[in-house]
């Protein structure tokens, strides 16, 4: 085999590999120049395009001749990568040294022919409205940003829609954003390469209920909170309460939990079976209605946390739990956050099933004070919920206070009354809205990493003392019975340097969490924020399976693009 020979077998290689320009269109190769280079005049653009050229004949030129004396083996690997996310400092978002919080993505223009099928698939339930489309591409609760929004919003009213519409997008190889209640805070629903948004939420009819196999079919739209008022009467609740305003489609697509976790799971312990359309049109059904199954492949759970990667969700079947017969509430302070930690650890390691086990630094309820008027001890705090018959909610609520006792603990109370109740979790739910009360103008920033029990008490701990010697503000708030550990961090969005501040607290946070064996992300999902993170807690070959399967799922990669999988992750 000669020189000529092996010069053009690299040629070919270099123009697959991951770090050139170029990407795969049919059958030719074209140039994709980064966001920045969209005003570069054409002549311009050619004289790059034959100085890059140049430099890769002269670059191989060595290579090749050693190749041909016999010095060199080189073995041709097909690299698949989104090279088109690389920035113009060549820092790869999602890289595991990118702190960029602004999504780069390429956008081409959607065609004509895709707007007209969509509109005959969704008649008047669409708009191409700039102000609806900002909206959609702007996560309302999330500082993450992208350079596109979407470039048509639709609004879906059928499983059979939705199938058509994701169809069509296929055909023309456009970007699909599934979108659901918007209350995720990792950039989930951001559209960096534009495309359709398919705005969920006028799919949220409860499909069927069966009361004695206490399970329910929904469609993803409905809200968690709107399930349970339909379930109340029947006795009957869905327990995972994330944020205000989630829908049970998108806590399927980020595997969500919440505060109710540490007893009843997370939203892959409850979810029965799915209904998925994936990237060709085709409808899916995951499982059976069974509650246990040993046939097949789980798709149930690839598709829980898949964050709309591999597919649109369509119908949930849910688990259901009764209402209990009798919960009491409590309360108690400390004076330090490791020694609420402490007791969190002792309450599950006794035993005792709680319901929940949630923590609250001084800063946090400080917050609170001014948000709703309270007058609570500015002090680190516990709050509990314990469940059962009446009279063994108040055995479990005498033995933790007891355990309390001992560590340092002070000031326990507890409620039984259902309003009492009620305003103490309310003040717990609406914890973020709090924090902006001591800064009304601020961002914020929220951590969500989890590690192993046993190390939670040290993860606040070291976490605590770096938070406390930062300019910014700084709340603490954990679902302390799982090792699941959230900060708020407030900084102003115009101040480079405080983002910048926020962003190394946070990743001090997860780093910390990687090194005691947990993760950096307990509950949030990954979206684009915590993309960086993941070849360093899952390793690169984990990743390589997992856009293995996406590849196979998506070949034309139009599912919820730039999300979950780094984009220098090949194979």
């Amino acid at each position: 085999m000669g020189f000529s020979f092996w010069l053009a077998r690299l040629r070919s290689c270099a123009k697959k590999s991951a770090f050139s320009n170029v990407y795969r269109d049919s059958s030719h190769f074209k140039f994709q120049f980064t966001a920045s280079q969209k005003n570069v005049p054409s002549s311009t653009i050619a004289e790059r395009t034959r100085t890059q050229s140049f430099s890769w004949s002269s670059s191989l030129l060595p290579l090749a001749l050693a190749v041909s004396a016999g010095s060199f083996a080189f073995q041709s690997q097909l690299s698949l990568c989104e090279a088109d996310n690389l920035d113009s400092r060549n820092v790869r978002i999602g890289g595991k040294s990118s702190t960029e919080y602004v999504v780069k993505g390429t956008h081409k223009e959607v065609p004509q022919e895709l707007i007209d099928e969509l509109k005959a698939i969704c008649q008047d339930n669409m708009t191409l409205d700039y102000d609806e489309r900002f909206f959609h591409g702007k996560p309302q609760n999330s500082f993450h940003k992208a350079v596109n929004i979407p470039d048509v919003v639709v609004f879906p009213r059928s499983e059979e829609e939705v199938s058509q519409i994701v169809k069509s997008c296929n055909k023309h190889k456009v970007p699909i954003v599934p979108y659901g209640g918007a209350t995720s805070i990792e950039g989930h629903t951001l559209s960096p390469s534009g495309g359709v948004c398919i705005n969920m939420t006028l799919m949220k009819s409860v499909k069927a209920l069966h009361i004695e196999d206490m399970d329910v079919v929904v469609e993803p739209g409905i809200g968690w909170m709107e399930l349970n008022e339909y379930l109340e009467p029947y006795g009957l609740f869905f327990p995972l309460d994330p944020g205000p305003g989630a829908t049970i489609g998108g806590m399927c697509a980020t595997r969500c939990s919440g505060s109710l976790a540490v007893r009843y799971g997370t939203m892959r312990d409850n979810v029965i079976s799915l209904k998925v359309v994936l990237a060709n049109g085709d409808i899916v059904k995951t499982a059976s209605r069974a509650r246990k199954s040993s046939a097949g492949y789980d798709l149930t759970r690839l598709m829980i946390g898949s964050e709309g990667t591999l597919g649109v969700i369509t119908e949930v079947t849910l688990r259901l739990q009764k209402i209990p017969q009798h919960s009491v509430v409590a309360m108690c302070n400390f004076p330090t956050v490791k020694d609420a930690a402490d007791v969190a650890i002792a309450t599950m390691l006794s035993g005792i099933q709680v319901s929940r086990v949630e923590l609250l630094d001084e800063v946090q309820v400080r917050a609170i004070n001014i948000a709703n008027g309270k007058n609570l001890p500015e002090v680190p705090s516990l709050m509990f919920e314990f469940i059962g018959t009446e009279a063994y909610s108040r055995e479990q609520t005498q033995i933790v206070q007891r355990i309390v006792s001992e560590h340092n603990g002070s000031n326990f109370v507890f409620a039984e009354d259902p309003e009492a109740k009620k305003e103490l979790w309310k003040i717990r739910k609406e914890a973020l809205w709090a924090c902006f009360a001591m800064e009304p103008n601020n961002e914020a920033m929220i951590s969500d990493v989890c590690v192993p029990l046993s190390h939670l008490a040290e993860l606040i701990s070291r976490s605590k003392k770096e938070l406390d010697a930062s300019e910014l503000v700084c709340t603490v708030i954990a679902h302390a019975g799982d090792g699941n550990f959230h900060t708020v961090i407030l900084f102003d969005p115009k101040n480079e340097e405080q983002r910048r501040e926020a962003e190394r607290l946070n990743q001090f946070m997860v780093y910390t969490a990687l090194s005691m064996e947990g993760t950096c992300t307990g509950e949030h999902g990954v979206g684009t924020g915590k993309m960086k993170y993941l070849e360093k807690e899952l390793g690169l070959e984990a990743l390589q399976t997992m856009k293995k399967i996406k590849t196979a799922l998506d070949p034309n990669s139009i599912m919820n693009p730039g999300k979950l999988i780094p984009p220098h992750v090949c194979f």
